[in-house]
């Protein structure tokens, strides 16, 4: 079942128009396949040939993500966005970790689309609600291959124990592996970049074609 989502008013009065697409369906994850790792190299290509370096935080979808972080004290800079950071490392020639199937093709669809997703193992979600608050000084968030991350002012999910993902880093508790069974993805669109209901279906499609998804459910959460 799709979670609840409560989003406070600190964020939606900045961000009225913020939708985020939501996904989650039972998988079977593996190592990358190698169809899947050519069509990210063919986005990559496609990044390459259409943006500079200048060019990525200009993005519609990463530069709402970004004008959040400045709104509320954030350098983001400092704190890429992951969809920036993604896109930096492909027009800067070096390239993007394989990681497994389903972090892959979140990443592609990422690349593609602008728009920073958060990827979690539905099972380790505590409870049946996720709130987009604003991170806290001295707030505990372990990001993924990072560490201890500093997420003062920066838009998190949590669930009832504790935060589990921000557009910069997903947590370790929550974090994708390779006996991940049942996937939860949020497509946050703090901006329209790719139409969010076309980038809700083609990931649906990934997760279909590549980790034998069953059970899909989707749905765009809208403010108004």
């Amino acid at each position: 079942m799709l979670p609840i989502i409560e989003i406070e008013s600190k964020i939606t009065d900045i961000c009225p128009n913020l939708q985020i697409g939501l996904i989650r369906a039972k998988v079977t994850n593996s190592a990358t396949p190698d169809e899947l790792w050519n069509e990210i190299a063919a986005a990559c290509d496609e990044t390459n040939k259409k943006y500079q370096l200048p060019d990525i935080n200009k993005r519609p979808a990463i530069a709402a993500t970004r004008a959040i972080y400045k709104a509320f004290g954030k350098d983001p800079n400092r704190y890429r966005v992951a969809s920036e950071a993604l896109c930096r490392r492909i027009v800067k020639n070096l390239g993007i970790y394989k990681i497994n199937a389903l972090v892959d093709l979140i990443n592609l669809v990422s690349i593609k689309s602008g728009y920073p997703i958060s990827g979690l193992d539905a099972d380790k979600i505590v409870g049946d609600t996720l709130k987009m608050g604003i991170g806290q000084a001295g707030e505990h968030f372990n990001g993924i291959g990072r560490g201890a991350l500093n997420i003062e002012g920066i838009p998190v999910y949590r669930d009832s124990i504790g935060g589990v993902a921000t557009p910069t880093s997903d947590e370790e508790r929550t974090k994708i592996d390779t006996e991940t069974t049942t996937v939860q993805i949020n497509i946050n669109a703090f901006a329209a970049e790719m139409p969010l209901f076309q980038t809700v279906a083609w990931c649906a499609m990934l997760l279909q074609k590549y980790c034998t998804a069953t059970d899909i459910e989707t749905y765009i959460y809208k403010i108004k």
